[in-house]
């Protein structure tokens, strides 16, 4: 089974690209939402977070205070690189696990942080959403409702710009809003189909 990587930075459209091609049948795997179900309450991974930076970090319920991490991750590199040697290797653990399950002629494995976790070789191709970065900053403004200071310190724990598209296989704009996207995917899809037969 091919294994599509797609990536991009905060705000490009991954997740809008992801559904697009769900819509073709295509089994969808996201970093993101694995992540977000290993610090779950209750989770081993949960316990080590909080072993490692602090009871302050849970909300009095026992579930993750994601904001408060958020904080202190984007504003200290080495506080954020502790993170990502608990929850990388688990989360890479449990996208093996989910391939392990599927069977279709490719996947997308949705991880945002491809390059970042040097891990584009555990994919057959790296596909990239792309947009200016002053679109990304007006999107996670409206999305997130973060400051500017913080987007731009997501933004600058990113690989560049220029970098994600001068490594990527396949490149998908969305620049403008959602226009010519579901046709891009379908040139894509059936890019990947006639791949995956070869």
């Amino acid at each position: 089974m091919l294994k599509i990587g797609l990536t991009g930075g905060i705000g490009c459209g991954k997740t809008t690209v992801a559904h697009l091609f769900a819509e073709h049948g295509i089994p969808i795997i996201d970093a993101d939402q694995i992540a977000h179900e290993l610090v779950g309450k209750g989770q081993p991974a949960l316990e080590q977070i909080r072993h490692q930076f602090g009871a302050d970090i849970l909300h009095p319920d026992g579930s993750l205070n994601r904001t408060r991490l958020r904080e202190i991750v984007f504003s200290d590199s080495a506080q954020k690189q502790k993170l990502e040697a608990i929850l990388h290797p688990l989360v890479y653990q449990s996208i093996q696990a989910e391939l392990e399950k599927l069977n279709a002629p490719y996947c997308i494995i949705a991880i945002p942080l491809l390059f970042e976790t040097n891990m584009a070789h555990f994919v057959d191709r790296v596909l990239v959403v792309d947009c200016p970065v002053e679109i990304q900053i007006a999107r996670v403004q409206k999305r997130d409702h973060l400051t500017l200071e913080r987007i731009q310190s997501i933004l600058d724990s990113q690989v560049s710009r220029a970098y994600r598209k001068s490594h990527a296989d396949d490149l998908i704009d969305n620049s403008v809003s959602d226009y010519g996207l579901a046709e891009q995917v379908k040139k894509l899809h059936n890019l990947y189909l006639s791949l995956s037969a070869s």
